[in-house]
């Protein structure tokens, strides 16, 4: 490892830190940068991945050619092909012209592709494919187009997992992967998040004219134990509010802690993640027995309300029976007036299943109440006739009913001889 040189190449690309982990990615990346070959860059989301693969191009013999970074994630699915590969004229909606894509724009240069853990499954096979024989289709074409691209890719994923759940493929993992390089997290660098803390500081206080703030020995030792899940980029935001919004330049422990998050998410966001995958069928469990819990309260309440709609009914249709019947008991007319009928319209199917579920234990009740009904109402016209010596007419009168239906129920009681 040539100290000099790295000290060269950490001034060019603003890299600050002495860390052996850094030094030792960046010493890789000089090493391949003559080369060809693929490389991977793994680590976490604000390590500063991106300053890999500019210096790999700068100091390779294509360091004149064009150089592009692209950001994986950000590309739709539906076009990410159209924009790597490219696509021929009228391809799909919206295709009125021709594309190159970044492969052939970026011919015999370097592409830096960013994310790459996020590329759909399809986009992975065309990726490949170029990486093994330097060949692609355009999007809507059939010719075979050649390109000579250096390819640098970066990702944030526990790429070996994703390979293992089928998300990225395993012959692109081991292509992409011939040189890897790890990017260490910050809370892993020690002293560097100081000497980073400073740089941010001075860049503020220069570019918006303010004091510069420093740290006292009580502010030094949190940050240097608390975890940095944002990594670098959450060290400069916190650094740049404190620049602006703290009243004090020599920032002490109760200071930074009014901007650093103290919440468990914020520190400890790979226990979170592990409770979500480990309970993540229970929750499911437990919403399902939920539901059918609730489902099997719902039927007992229909079952309950079919009962009492049927009781209903059939309290309903008794009263329509004897609404226009008087009865005369001991020489007194006591007249019964007709029920109020209300009107409703239940569903006949839910009704007909309700009835029949208890149809066993219903139908000799039914069958009692309805011969005691017959009765009564026998009754009733045969002493109507016999107050009014047979006369049909006056009894019909005296039950209120017209003469027609008395001729009917006389019939139908047998009473034709009275």
């Amino acid at each position: 490892m040539d100290t000099s040189k790295l000290q060269i190449i950490k001034q060019r690309y603003n890299v600050v830190g002495n860390c052996d982990a850094l030094n030792r990615a960046l010493d890789v990346a000089l090493q391949v940068a003559p080369t060809d070959l693929s490389v991977l860059i793994v680590g976490e989301s604000g390590v500063g991945k991106e300053v890999i693969p500019r210096i790999i191009h700068d100091n390779s013999p294509r360091k004149r050619e064009k150089y592009f970074a692209i950001n994986c994630g950000s590309i739709p699915e539906g076009t990410i092909d159209s924009e790597l590969f490219g696509h021929e004229k009228g391809s799909y909606t919206g295709a009125i012209g021709e594309s190159e894509g970044y492969f052939g724009i970026a011919n015999k240069g370097t592409l830096f592709l960013d994310e790459v853990g996020e590329l759909p499954m399809p986009t992975q096979a065309r990726l490949l494919r170029v990486l093994e024989t330097g060949e692609y289709i355009r999007v809507g074409g059939q010719e075979i187009r050649k390109t000579n691209v250096r390819i640098v890719a970066a990702t944030n994923v526990n790429m070996r997992k994703a390979v293992s759940e089928g998300k990225f493929r395993e012959d692109l993992y081991y292509r992409l992967n011939t040189i890897p390089i790890n990017m260490p997290p910050l809370r892993d660098r020690g002293n560097d998040i100081l000497l980073l803390f400073r740089l941010f500081a001075m860049q503020m206080a220069e570019k918006y004219k303010l004091p510069k703030i420093s740290l006292d020995e009580g502010a030094k030792q949190v940050v240097l134990k608390y975890k940095w899940p944002g990594n670098v980029r959450q060290l400069k935001n916190i650094t740049e509010q404190m620049s602006v919004i703290s009243e004090k330049r020599i920032i002490d422990r109760d200071e930074i802690l009014r901007f650093i998050p103290q919440d468990a998410e914020s520190t400890e966001l790979a226990l979170v993640s592990k409770g979500q995958e480990a309970h993540s069928y229970e929750n499911e469990r437990e919403m399902l027995y939920k539901i059918l819990f609730e489902l099997r309260t719902n039927v007992s309440d229909l079952r309950r309300e079919m009962n009492n709609m049927r009781k209903m009914m059939e309290t309903s249709r008794e009263l329509d029976e004897t609404a226009h019947f008087r009865h005369i008991d001991s020489g007194r007319e006591k007249v019964y007036p007709a029920a109020t009928t209300v009107e409703f319209r239940p569903n006949e199917k839910i009704v007909e299943e309700a009835v029949a579920e208890d149809l066993q234990q219903t139908q000799p009740q039914q069958l009692e109440e309805s011969l005691n009904l017959n009765d009564k109402q026998r009754q009733m016209v045969l002493q109507a006739l016999e107050r009014n010596n047979g006369n049909r007419k006056k009894a019909a009168q005296e039950l209120g009913i017209s003469d027609r239906t008395l001729y009917r129920r006389i019939k139908e009681y047998g009473f034709e001889d009275k």
